[in-house]
């Protein structure tokens, strides 16, 4: 039960908005912060930030607006805060509270203890066109320029925070920056004094050109993004070299997690390495059925696989082998089975001697001993802040929610500059049936397709078909004369008197050529 309730902690702690990185301050180069007034806090190159994974900013857009400072953080609900906070307002009609901010308006917030989805979300109720999240905390790689607080927990912060989606932000459409706080002090203390200060966030669209980039973040226990590691990859073969993939598996560092203590592994099955590298338990039961760790195992197979066969930037035998995976071993009977493994290499043209070999190679995952692979993927993720799955990027911009296949094909190929779209982009981006369009190179039903009859075909069929319908029915015409011309020579030969010389022209009755002027009544 102990072990159960560190998973819960662990999980909490991923979505927490006092989440952090251990990863170095960066440059933000995909947005931008700055204050137009007053002229005095602007700044050359605006302000550092940090942009949150939730939300939907207006790429290649800005949001320009008046700053109210909400002097809370935004974290009740059921609290009205656009009554309070600075700049001061005049009274309201009622004598007893201050006039509501005015819309559109940015709001900028105190971090507070809650998440950043519920500050992003309470905000948006009360009308903010965006938001600005001001630290509490100094980051240590400030210490000399920022000052913490009185009330602060700690002197400084070592690690940065992720302004990450708790799962629910799906609802939350206005964009969020968080701001350090040797930045934002300065700005809150010109809005106590009632100056009026204006700032501009704005977004660029990740530069395209001839080739697109994408990742998928998951694991092999993540089932929402199963659809496009089954589908994807007829996709993926289609784009070819036009568009380069990289998958990533989810892995928590356990030590930081508190998995590790004295070098012993706390967090029994969840954990590889006497704790160093851990997944949360697919099926909650860390007795039975499939643990943490053989999702760690099955993570480290994928990322050898990708490592010695995606190259090429397409992988199709990581691909195929997920999918065979996926198709015959992912019960809790064979996922952990080394010949349905096995098999499943086999049918993917994957060497299972090459594969293990990486994977000790790169430490194993037996003793208190580092890998490699794991531990790059640990910083990647740390480094994108990346915490719910699936994750998807292209060209290094998020996509939002859980894509399916067509949702990501249409955000390849609208990474491409214009005029490099690949073939299959040009015929299948937004067919409805995606998957015959990539395995037949064009759309069902479109006016190119061979599905389809041109205008002028189908004149020329329709005329063909008429003029044959045409000839048969001359043809049927002078066949029943024929047989009409027969049959009134038999009758009027039965009442004929018959002589040797008579004949039956020489009672009048016509030739073949004459017939058109006979009319013979029979009573």
């Amino acid at each position: 039960m102990a072990s159960r309730s560190f998973s819960l902690c662990v999980a909490f702690v991923a979505i927490a908005s006092t989440t952090t990185v251990a990863a170095e301050v960066k440059e933000v180069s995909s947005s931008k912060l700055q204050v137009q007034l007053p002229q005095s806090l602007k700044r050359d190159g605006g302000y550092d930030h940090r942009e949150a994974l939730f939300g939907m900013p207006p790429y290649g857009g800005s949001i320009e607006q008046k700053v109210y400072y909400a002097d809370a953080d935004l974290c009740d609900s059921a609290m009205d805060y656009s009554r309070g906070g600075f700049p001061t307002r005049p009274v309201d009609e009622s004598g007893d509270m201050m006039e509501s901010w005015k819309a559109p308006f940015i709001l900028m917030v105190d971090r507070g203890v809650c998440t950043f989805v519920k500050k992003a979300r309470n905000a948006q109720k009360l009308g903010a066109a965006a938001m600005i999240i001001a630290d509490s905390t100094c980051l240590c790689a400030y210490k000399d320029t920022c000052k913490s607080d009185d009330n602060a927990a700690a002197i400084c912060e070592a690690n940065e925070p992720i302004m990450a989606d708790d799962g629910s932000g799906a609802d939350v459409t206005i964009p969020s920056y968080l701001m350090f706080k040797q930045d934002a002090d300065p700005i809150k203390e010109q809005l106590k004094k009632n100056v009026n200060v204006r700032m501009k966030m704005s977004w660029a669209i990740p530069q395209p050109d001839s080739v697109v980039n994408y990742s998928l973040w998951t694991s092999p226990s993540e089932i929402l993004s199963r659809s496009i590691q089954k589908e994807f990859r007829h996709i993926a073969k289609a784009l070819g070299e036009h568009a380069k993939f990289t998958p990533h598996m989810f892995v928590y560092d356990g030590v930081v997690a508190g998995c590790q203590s004295e070098g012993q592994n706390q967090c029994y099955t969840m954990c590889t390495n006497n704790g160093k590298y851990c997944a949360t338990d697919p099926d909650d039961d860390l007795d039975e059925g499939i643990s943490g760790a053989d999702v760690v195992k099955e993570s480290l197979r994928r990322l050898c696989i990708w490592k010695e066969y995606g190259a090429d930037g397409v992988g199709m035998e990581w691909w195929d082998y997920v999918n065979e995976f996926l198709y015959r071993c992912d019960t809790d009977d064979y996922f952990m089975n080394e010949s349905c493994v096995k098999d499943c290499m086999d049918r993917s043209g994957v060497e299972y001697e090459k594969i293990e070999l990486c994977m000790q190679d790169a430490g194993g995952l037996e003793g208190d001993v580092a890998n490699t692979i794991l531990d790059k993927e640990i910083s990647a993720k740390e480094v994108e802040g990346v915490v719910i799955l699936p994750s998807l990027f292209v060209n290094n911009a998020p996509l939002r929610g859980a894509p399916k296949s067509a949702e990501l094909f249409e955000a390849i190929c609208a990474g491409f500059a214009d005029g490099y779209e690949p073939h299959t982009c040009k015929k299948c981006n937004g067919c409805d049936d995606l998957a015959k369009c990539v395995s037949t190179g064009h759309c069902p039903g479109a006016v190119d397709s061979m599905d389809t009859v041109s205008f002028p075909v189908f004149v020329g069929t329709l005329a063909g078909v008429i003029l044959c319908f045409g000839i048969g029915g001359i043809v049927q015409w002078q066949r029943s004369q024929r047989q009409m011309r027969t049959q009134v020579r038999g009758i009027m030969a039965e009442y004929m008197p018959i002589d040797s010389k008579t004949t039956v022209e020489s009672v009048g009755i016509p030739d073949d050529d004459d017939y058109d002027d006979l009319h013979v009544e029979i009573s």
